[in-house]
């Protein structure tokens, strides 16, 4: 990402907390079920916009691990509508040259998700255009605690040195290695805070929180936050602004 004079150009990755649909669907009179639908919806216009705005990575947050504790019809309506959003949507978004990756754990996803994921990473492996990573069943902390994890026993099978442990190494351990951190984080709804996503990765992130419900969300909410993010001067910790 290039810098113009304390502007910022256009985010290389933007990470979107999707919050709202159950209240966008209450204030209609709608069943959550509604409001998750509509969402799907707006995720499409996202990530179009975001191709053609310029962005090369878009994280959403499509399911927590924290997620599982709603109500069974809901949880079970929203992994159907992930099953759904595969079947449907990934053709379309192979032929848009987007690579999909899939981040969160795996283990206890019913088999038929995982081969879903699975598919969809291979089918998509190969393409160079906007790379949309999917936070499914993903919790930071899980995240940072396998990473650490991960790196014990390295360590403990002598392939990784205590002394030799950095950040970028630590890094590495995590599901997000070869994704650059996020520049800009946007959360709907008009609540500020992070739910445990990309914690570690959002150390130097612009947050930019908008009152939208997911389901409006629109290519000028976008716009609108990319501009915010355009006046801030990114200093990493220094005195001056910098270029990611």
């Amino acid at each position: 990402m290039t810098s113009h004079g304390g502007r910022a150009a256009v985010p290389r990755h933007v990470a979107i907390i999707m919050d709202g649909n159950g209240r966008w669907a209450h204030a209609r009179g709608l069943p959550r079920s509604a409001g998750h639908r509509k969402g799907v919806e707006a995720l499409r216009t996202a990530v179009q916009a975001a191709g053609e705005m310029g962005v090369s990575y878009l994280t959403i947050f499509s399911f927590s691990s924290e997620n599982w504790s709603r109500p069974p019809s809901e949880v079970s309506f929203l992994l159907d509508l992930m099953r759904h959003f595969v079947r449907q949507d990934v053709a379309e978004l192979d032929r848009a040259n987007v690579r999909i990756r899939i981040i969160g754990e795996r283990r206890g996803l019913a088999a038929d998700i995982v081969a879903l994921i699975e598919e969809t990473e291979e089918r998509t492996r190969a393409n160079t255009g906007l790379t949309l990573v999917v936070a499914f069943n993903y919790g930071s902390r899980q995240e940072i605690t396998a990473a650490a994890r991960g790196l014990a026993f390295a360590v403990r099978e002598g392939r990784v040195a205590p002394e030799s442990i950095t950040p970028e190494l630590f890094g590495s351990f995590l599901e997000t290695d070869g994704i650059p951190d996020p520049d800009l984080l946007i959360r709907t709804s008009g609540e500020q805070r992070l739910s445990n996503y990309l914690l570690w990765q959002c150390a130097y992130t612009e947050l930019v929180f908008v009152d939208e419900y997911w389901p409006d969300f629109s290519r000028e909410t976008l716009e609108r936050a990319i501009a915010e993010y355009q006046t801030r001067e990114r200093r990493f910790g220094g005195l001056q602004a910098q270029s990611a």
